[in-house]
């Protein structure tokens, strides 16, 4: 019986996951089985933080608005100050609002004034946006 030769679909396949986890350390870069459970394990932290990167930067957005919002005395919180924002209907984000207040605080003292401002003219009216793109206030009650 003569001797079969196997094919290079395999190689080819472990070459590729050679290449992949070629910066592992010790055997999770040379041994076949360890190479795929350590591959494994590294494509699925990295699909898990992909998630928790983008939790942590809301996290530290919020706090670092916070913290400019309670030094400039303005709003006693965070919260309040987001609610107004809203109410307002100056939709800016958190990234953009973090960006504002640690670069420049007088521009962020500026908007939480205009928001104070707005309050004085009837908390107790919604704004409803229209077909037409005009904001008209209804009134509450």
């Amino acid at each position: 019986m003569t001797r079969i030769r196997r094919g290079y679909i395999a190689r080819r396949r472990r070459t590729k996951m050679r290449l992949f986890s070629s910066t592992f350390r010790g055997a999770h870069s040379r041994l076949t089985r360890t190479m795929t459970q350590q591959k494994t394990r590294a494509l699925g932290s990295a699909h898990r933080d992909r998630g928790k990167k983008k939790r942590d930067f809301r996290r530290l957005w919020i706090t670092r608005i916070n913290a400019v919002i309670r030094e400039i005395k303005v709003f006693s919180s965070y919260s309040i100050f987001i609610k107004n924002l809203h109410k307002k209907q100056l939709l800016l984000n958190r990234k953009i609002l973090a960006q504002i207040a640690i670069s420049n605080r007088n521009c962020l003292s500026m908007i939480s004034n205009e928001i104070i401002h707005f309050e004085g003219k009837g908390l107790n009216e919604v704004p409803r946006r229209m077909n037409s793109g005009k904001v008209e206030y209804k009134l509450i009650g």
